[in-house]
């Protein structure tokens, strides 16, 4: 049911979409690095590795760079383009194709480098590696904004990923593996589209009052 859903709705998706592809493909050509597509290595389901396809946003090789795979607020590695199409999510287009290709789910936890994945600890990597990554989830709506949290802390980036959002997202991870089903899915799919266009709402903690919660990122 899961898999017909995905089909149909990334289809679905795909054709009302696809004439915005057109303005962002030119845009990328002539700024920037002149690139449109990028496929980077994530971990899917039972840590099979697979391409995540992107719309680019960031200077090639910027994992390699000072930052890693944490983006800050005004990342220098950030492309002019990119910050729009990120701040929207229409760098997340592109993900659509990796649901119809079967790596991913409309909805699960966040796709994760293979260096982000092994900052979670063993329960919570064998938690996510028994679902299909998500183009939305939990964990994707709660850090919506999370160069935010990264941009006022007083902590090394890094380390503040690694020691407080990490683990807090695994919980997150965790309550949705334990519930996962098509109505929660429909819900989340809703939050997700409601957040991007009322960022400052708390539709996420009055609609699951069993959500994990946390001082600074959920309270």
């Amino acid at each position: 049911m899961k898999r017909l859903f995905d089909i149909f709705f990334s289809g679905l998706v795909l054709i009302l979409v696809s004439p915005l592809f057109i303005p962002i493909i030119i845009v990328l050509l002539i700024t920037g690095e002149h690139k449109v597509f990028y496929k980077q290595t994530r971990i899917g389901k039972n840590r099979k590795e697979f391409g995540l396809i992107k719309f680019v946003t960031m200077k090639s090789n910027s994992s390699n760079m000072p930052g890693g795979d944490v983006t800050l607020k005004n990342d220098p590695r950030v492309l002019p383009a990119g910050r729009f199409l990120r701040k929207s999510k229409l760098n997340e287009l592109p993900q659509l194709l990796n649901i119809l290709l079967g790596d991913m789910s409309i909805v699960g936890p966040r796709p994760m480098t293979g260096r982000n994945f092994e900052y979670y600890n063993e329960e919570v990597q064998k938690c996510i590696a028994s679902l299909k990554p998500g183009l939305t989830g939990i964990g994707s709506i709660v850090f919506r904004d999370e160069e935010r949290y990264i941009d006022n802390t007083e902590k090394p980036a890094l380390d503040f990923f690694k020691e407080d959002i990490s683990p807090f997202k695994g919980e997150l991870e965790k309550w949705y593996s334990e519930r996962a089903n098509l109505g929660l899915d429909l819900k989340l799919i809703f939050m997700t589209l409601y957040v991007i266009f009322f960022p400052n709402s708390e539709i996420v903690t009055k609609t699951f009052k069993d959500l994990p919660r946390h001082a600074v990122f959920l309270p």
